[in-house]
């Protein structure tokens, strides 16, 4: 029964929509549902206009916090307090890079009911170069739940979601998570809950604000506790305390049911049938299906109308499923399809409403790349999406839905891409090379800014744990890279390691994560988020020695790699192909090396091909995008096709390249 209404539903949508645009394939609404699952949300559908058109049984919430600190855990256990069907853990984690990396990469939103009353619940990224997905939805809630590990205390990434959420007036609740730890006791607890007031008052909390609530929970057990236990009674090991301190701490949105209805986008989907899926908050009103609407913006000249148009569906996130509605209120949280046209920050309202709401305020991006055409010797054997203007489409559809995200048309079919750090853009990298694209990307540039005569860098807030034996390699490292140390102490609770904050330049810190763990054997953490932008320091020390590169055309041998091992570190194997002008290993002095790698051996009676088996060559370093992002200096490119990584010099010619003038390092 339920299987058939949804196929009819879906048959009549695909009806009202003539000619539906080419859309991304990944979107969140593409995932179809079982007839089981429909069956049980559509009941929950039924209960659901509990806080339809009722705003005081609304509670819209954020979850924020610092990477790794169990704000996505925390989510999938609310989902199942609360009776949703869990199909895996991480199930806010939609994207399979979110999935393959165990970070969240974009914002989401979902509902759950709980005690007659209706949650909104919208989980963010924690790591600060998706800071501008926290910045878009924390507008969109009334209330957030901030999570801190009870071990490790309040982080870089911790005081920017914070200062996030005070300036829209937000009144946390802290969550202390991972209190079950061995290493974790009261006195513990009480030491990260006087940091955290600490860091509200530095960030100028209101007075209503300090005097924020306090629960211990174990995202990974389950449960959440109003007093510190380690082990509470069968009968409270669940949410229930948590649940319960949403209702009653968070307020109810203010929100004005008999006002003209108007919504500010805070997410945009892509939908092949329905084309843009827009998400948001509805401020005023109410929207029912077939409800005539327009798309608005502000602009210097004043409001601009975009586009005019029916509702053709309403849809809210119930759990992990999607599900249709029929209208919906002031205050609740909403996603619609039928405009074509608004994205992100737009106005979407009544026909004879011409007010455009206000629209975030977002950091400036921090770094920049360019992207454009591959045109190396084994461009196109890859791809299927080659030229510029397949590029410059696909970036500025991102640019659409990543508000965090700018690009700029540059010359010859380039583009410059900026963004808040380098596995942001590495992200939009390997997505694109998912889907197909070639390209070649520059090495990240530092956005600078000049004001009153002084030439001001963005400046970065990094906090690093170490073994003590590796702190004076880390101080050094840092050193030349214009590093300055703020505070530095052991661990809490962790003997034999150290604890540092430091400030230091973005430029500085392009590359530096592939370094930090090496020099810590993998047993360091660096955490590190956008603090402010401050005068120029100065050229950074020599963070990075010479280049192999090749002078060679064909396939590379392991009689070559054999001499050339003791020059360097190699990036290559044998059987890789390669070409004059490509970037097989690191020099071990400060300078370039032109090598062959394609040298084969000279077959003789003597010399036969049988000897090459004997060639025993040390494990290359075989570089990941991100790496090779901080990796490639300013003279260099990277090379991205679907099944490759490659470095390469901007100018393949050894000749032009020793006659071209060289630009100064920083």
């Amino acid at each position: 029964m339920a299987g058939s209404l949804l196929r009819s539903l879906w048959s009549s949508t695909r009806r009202s929509l003539s000619s539906p645009p080419p859309l991304k394939p990944h979107s969140l609404f593409l995932r179809t549902l079982s007839s089981s699952s429909a069956s049980a949300f559509a009941s929950s559908a039924a209960v659901s206009p509990i806080g339809a058109l009722d705003p005081s049984r609304l509670r819209n919430v954020a979850v924020i916090a610092h990477v790794d600190h169990g704000k996505t855990t925390l989510m999938d256990r609310l989902l199942r307090q609360c009776g949703a069907d869990i199909p895996h853990e991480r199930a806010m984690d939609s994207i399979s890079l979110e999935r393959e990396r165990g970070i969240t990469i974009a914002s989401k939103v979902t509902s759950i009911l709980w005690n007659e009353n209706e949650l909104n619940m919208v989980d963010t990224p924690g790591h600060a170069d998706f800071g501008g997905e926290v910045e878009r939805v924390v507008g969109m809630v009334e209330g957030a739940i901030l999570v801190v590990d009870a071990g490790e205390g309040p982080l870089a990434q911790t005081k920017f979601v914070l200062a996030k959420a005070l300036k829209y007036g937000l009144r946390p609740i802290l969550l202390l998570n991972k209190v079950d730890r061995p290493a974790v006791s009261e006195e513990r607890c009480n030491e990260v809950e006087s940091l955290v007031f600490d860091l509200f008052a530095n960030l100028g909390a209101t007075e209503e604000q300090l005097d924020f609530p306090v629960l211990y929970a174990s995202a990974k057990e389950g449960w959440a506790s109003a007093s510190f236990t380690k082990e509470p009674p069968a009968d409270a090991r669940n949410m229930s305390q948590l649940l319960d301190a949403i209702i009653k701490y968070v307020p109810p949105p203010t929100a004005n049911i008999d006002a003209p209805f108007q919504m500010l986008v805070s997410m945009m989907e892509r939908d092949f049938y329905l084309g843009r899926i827009l998400t948001g908050r509805v401020s005023s009103g109410i929207i029912r299906v077939g409800d005539r609407v327009h798309g608005l913006r502000n602009k210097d000249s004043g409001v601009e109308k975009i586009e005019e148009a029916k509702v053709v569906k309403l849809m809210k996130k119930k759990g992990t499923a999607i599900v249709p509605i029929d209208s919906a209120g002031a205050g609740d949280i909403i996603s619609m399809a039928g405009l074509a046209s608004p994205s992100i920050g737009h106005t979407v309202a009544n026909v004879e409403v011409m007010m455009a709401l206000p629209t975030v305020e977002l950091d400036p991006p921090t770094i920049s790349m360019t992207f454009g055409v591959n045109d190396s010797p084994l461009a196109g054997r890859d791809g299927t999406h080659l030229t510029g203007g397949r590029i410059g489409d696909r970036l500025m559809a991102e640019a659409e839905t990543n508000l965090a995200i700018n690009v700029l048309p540059g010359l010859s079919e380039s583009y410059e891409v900026q963004g808040r750090g380098e596995l942001q853009l590495g992200i939009l990298i390997e997505n694109m090379r998912r889907e197909g694209f070639e390209l070649s990307v520059s090495p990240p540039k530092v956005m600078y800014k000049a004001e009153k005569g002084q030439k001001l860098e963005p400046i970065e807030e990094v906090t690093i744990e170490v073994n003590d034996e590796h702190v004076g390699l880390i101080m050094e490292a840092l050193s030349h890279r214009r590093a300055e140390v703020i505070d530095m102490g052991p661990v809490p609770g962790n003997f034999g390691r150290t604890r540092l904050s430091l400030t230091c330049p973005s430029r500085g810190l392009v590359g530096y994560r592939s370094v930090f763990s090496s020099d810590t054997r993998g047993t360091g953490f660096m955490h590190r988020a956008f603090l402010t932008y401050e005068k120029y320091r100065g050229p950074l020390g020599n963070v990075r020695k010479g280049v192999l590169v090749s002078m060679g055309y064909g396939t590379i041998t392991a009689h070559a790699l054999m001499s050339l091992e003791a020059r360097g570190t190699l990036f290559v194997t044998p059987g890789m192909e390669t070409y004059d002008g490509m970037i097989v290993g690191e020099h071990s002095r400060d300078t370039d090396l032109d090598i062959n790698p394609s040298r084969a051996k000279e077959l003789t009676n003597v010399r036969a091909a049988s000897k090459d088996e004997n060639v025993k060559l040390s494990p290359p370093r075989l570089m990941t995008l991100e790496e090779a992002i901080g990796y490639v200096a300013s003279d260099e490119l990277i090379e991205v096709t679907p099944k490759a990584i490659r470095l390469r010099k901007k100018y393949l010619d050894v000749n032009k390249r020793k006659t071209m003038s060289k630009r100064p390092k920083e």
